[in-house]
């Protein structure tokens, strides 16, 4: 008999190896048995040694490789497999979907110390106190410790792990520092079955849409039967009571919940609204882990320990020992699609795993994407929409500030000088009236930094990536305060992370007249702490919170802005799209978008729909509490049919009608599409590549073909990118194409030095 090993390398094809001579059948030798479909074997790959997956066991005489050159496994690291069969058909689904190695794929879904063969059971630390201590062990000066010892004394006698200590807020210094005094101790537990899931706090009353809603998945769980619902949900309509009822029922039934998100900052705020209706074992999981929290909420997702289960999209690739419902928040959102390797969509491959299980599956959104109402007139998603808030709240009203008739406002400088703050009077107006009214502002501008060019007014001199066709963007260092162009600042390129300091003269001419052009959220927190200052002191009247990637950077950093916002009092939020999703701020009554046009100019024939899903989800940010909310969009363009449509019909008579004009130009998703993308040290050399894979497309391909072009950003770290799109009116027609053409147009010459890439279904050309 033989194996097949999929190996993680960039082959598509699987690999045979012999069994050694002295191979044993005994459970115990892990090293030496017969290794199982779905377990993990060592084994020789030219001069490596790889951590592979037995996808197969074999005759001798089905082998393509002479018995005398086949090598024998080093060794087998797993007694029982460590994925079943589902995960093992999820892993050739992927393969075959996505055009992508088996191997890639197993290793995309395997965590990172699994995939370096690591043993799956690691040992958890737990910490107790020690019995007879009392508070009176403390000295009157330690009060931090008597705060870090209170938190870990509401665990009682038998403590609790590490994991949920720290994510409470403890710390190791501290932990370490109680064990040095003698106060508490470490030790080590053997995971238990959780205990059932129970409530630990009553249900909301649903309204009338809401509990049709929750009927027809719990219908669906008690049927154990796959549907996919579109829960289609205005901003602040109750989705997430939607979502917690209907959970109730399976998790009583013993089932597991995946709760998808599609970023890291939602992730507390979640786990503490689940946290507080259900006394369950929750885990989270998501890219700001450590390899060992990976490997540990894999470990309790495959075998069950995990009830509740909150990720990011790499989330739902995991094993589960039985899942009973899928929910995928915001499931319009782009970070749900993966852009580098695997480039799988999360959302979609939810869709699949409910069908592999026969599970529910429930995308909620207040912006469905247009693949999702397609879904639904194809009669393939099933649609409840929630159009009321509860208690009859009413959603924020949008209104225009028309810019060209309102003057911005102007400030001076120290030294006298006048500069634009970006924002009308208008604007600033209601900021102050809100402020004053004692509620929370925020004022949404998606460009992070303090300004995102840097110019010569003398000879028109830009400060440009030197790897990339970008402009390099000005940051300030807090520690410069308001001294522009010191040391402390310096210019960055997001795109490729280059970073140089600015520049004291310019380059070309040598004039010190150098503007940075333009606004990030740094340069109009700024602004509004020179607009809303004491005179007499200069310090802000009120918080001005940043909230973007720079700031929320360090760990616990999302905690702590969360506290913050939430103690309630007057201040300004200011935030890149970070803040559009899902977050509830319920003091916050006023969303401000100073600069509303840019997404309705792009030549992207997707970035109105984004547009618009971002500017209905900061909406929803407004008049989320007891207060009613308003929305004022400053523009220069009020003229702009696609954002009156948007203003004046709201977001699903607009989305109609881009679904239609989509119809209309033969674009998705009313076609299906596959882009690659090549990149080398020539644009020469990455075109001719994709000419030559055009030339090898079949005679009778039917497909659209769009390029070679450039990519939008042509060059990026130094390397040049130019594209292909094809389309396609069939599905099977496009993957069938693909079956046949893609393996080859890898192996032409033209090729041989450059890196190729597919990118089934892409969100962005």
């Amino acid at each position: 008999m033989l194996v097949q090993v999929a190996l993680p390398v960039p082959l598509y094809r699987v690999f045979d190896y012999s069994l050694p001579a002295n191979m044993s059948m005994l459970p115990n030798a892990i090293s030496t048995q017969i290794p199982q479909i779905g377990s993990r074997v060592e084994v020789s790959f030219g001069r490596q040694t790889l951590i592979g997956i037995v996808v197969a066991h074999v005759s001798e005489t089905d082998s393509s490789v002479p018995l005398n050159k086949l090598k024998p496994i080093n060794k087998c690291l797993d007694a029982d497999p460590i994925l079943g069969d589902s995960m093992l058909k999820l892993a050739h689904w992927l393969a075959r979907y996505y055009h992508y190695p088996l191997g890639d794929v197993l290793a995309v879904i395997l965590p990172s110390l699994v995939r370096q063969g690591k043993p799956l059971d690691l040992l958890i630390t737990h910490w107790r106190i020690l019995p007879h201590i009392t508070d009176d062990d403390f000295r009157a000066n330690a009060k931090k410790q008597k705060q870090q010892f209170d938190m870990l004394k509401l665990h009682g006698e038998r403590g609790a792990s590490e994991d949920v200590l720290l994510l409470e807020g403890m710390q190791r210094a501290f932990l370490k520092a109680l064990e040095d005094k003698g106060l508490i101790e470490r030790y080590i537990q053997t995971k238990q079955a959780p205990s059932p899931v129970k409530l630990a706090k009553m249900p909301l009353d649903l309204n009338e849409e809401q509990q049709l809603a929750v009927d027809a998945i719990i219908a669906a769980h008690e049927a154990k039967r796959y549907t996919g619902f579109l829960l289609n949900g205005i901003t602040g309509s109750g989705k997430t009571e939607v979502y917690l009822q209907a959970m109730q029922a399976v998790l009583e039934s013993g089932k597991q919940v995946l709760i998808l998100v599609p970023e890291i900052g939602l992730t507390p705020q979640t786990r503490a609204r689940f946290a507080s209706r259900f006394a369950a074992h929750i885990v989270l999981l998501h890219s700001g882990m450590n390899n060992t929290h990976r490997l540990q909420g894999w470990q309790d997702c495959r075998t069950g320990h995990a009830q509740i289960i909150i990720g990011t999209r790499s989330a739902v690739l995991y094993p589960f020992a039985d899942l009973g419902l899928i929910v995928v928040d915001e499931a319009h959102d782009g970070s749900y699609k993966q852009q580098d390797t695997l480039r799988y969509h999360a959302a979609d491959v939810a869709l699949y795993r409910g069908l592999q299980h026969n599970i529910p599956v429930v995308l909620g959104t207040a912006t469905p994407s247009l693949e999702h109402l397609k879904l639904v007139d194809d009669a393939k998603l099933v649609e409840y929409q929630l159009l009321t808030r509860p208690g009859n709240a009413k959603p924020a009203p949008m209104q225009l500030i028309d810019a060209r008739l309102q003057s911005t406002h102007q400030q001076t400088t120290d030294d006298g000088a006048r500069y634009d703050t970006g924002l009308t009077d208008k604007l600033i107006g209601a900021i102050r009236q809100t402020l004053e009214a004692g509620d929370q502002v925020l004022i949404f501008l998606n460009r992070r930094g303090y300004a995102p060019v840097l110019l010569c007014n003398a000879c028109g001199w830009q400060a440009d990536c030197p790897r990339c066709d970008a402009h390099l963007t000005v940051h300030y260092n807090s520690q410069a305060q308001h001294s522009h162009y010191s040391s402390n600042s310096y210019l960055k390129c997001h795109h490729c992370d280059w970073q140089a300091y600015i520049p004291t003269v310019c380059p070309d001419c040598g004039s010190q007249n150098l503007d940075a052009k333009g606004m990030g959220t740094t340069r109009l927190s700024e602004n509004l702490h020179a607009i809303f200052a004491n005179p007499q002191t200069s310090k802000a009247l009120y918080p001005i919170i940043q909230i973007d990637r720079d700031t929320t950077r360090l760990k616990d950093s999302w905690e702590n802005i969360y506290q913050r916002i939430n103690e309630g009092k007057p201040a300004i939020l200011v935030g890149t799209q970070m803040v559009a999703k899902g977050h509830h701020f319920p003091n916050v009554t006023l969303v401000c978008l100073p600069n509303a046009d840019r997404g309705f100019l792009s030549a992207d024939f997707r970035s109105p729909e984004h547009t618009a899903q971002l500017m209905i989800q900061v909406a929803g940010r407004a008049g989320r509490g007891d207060k009613a909310g308003r929305v004022l969009i400053q523009t220069l363009q009020p003229d702009n049919e696609l954002l009156l449509k948007l203003v004046k019909d709201g977001y699903l008579s607009f989305a109609r009608e881009l679904l239609q004009e989509r119809k209309m130009m033969g674009l998705p998703p009313h076609s299906y599409a596959a882009l690659i993308r090549c990149e080398g040290k020539t644009m020469t050399a990455t075109t001719q590549a994709l000419k030559d894979a055009i030339a090898l497309l079949p005679s009778a391909h039917n497909l659209a073909v769009l390029g070679p072009i450039d990519a939008p950003m042509s060059k990026k770290n130094s390397r040049y990118h130019a594209q292909l799109l094809l389309l396609a009116k069939d599905r099977q027609q496009l993957h069938h194409v693909l079956g046949q053409w893609w393996q080859p147009v890898l192996a032409l010459p033209s090729a041989k030095y450059l890196k190729l890439t597919l990118d089934i279904d892409p969100i962005g050309w």
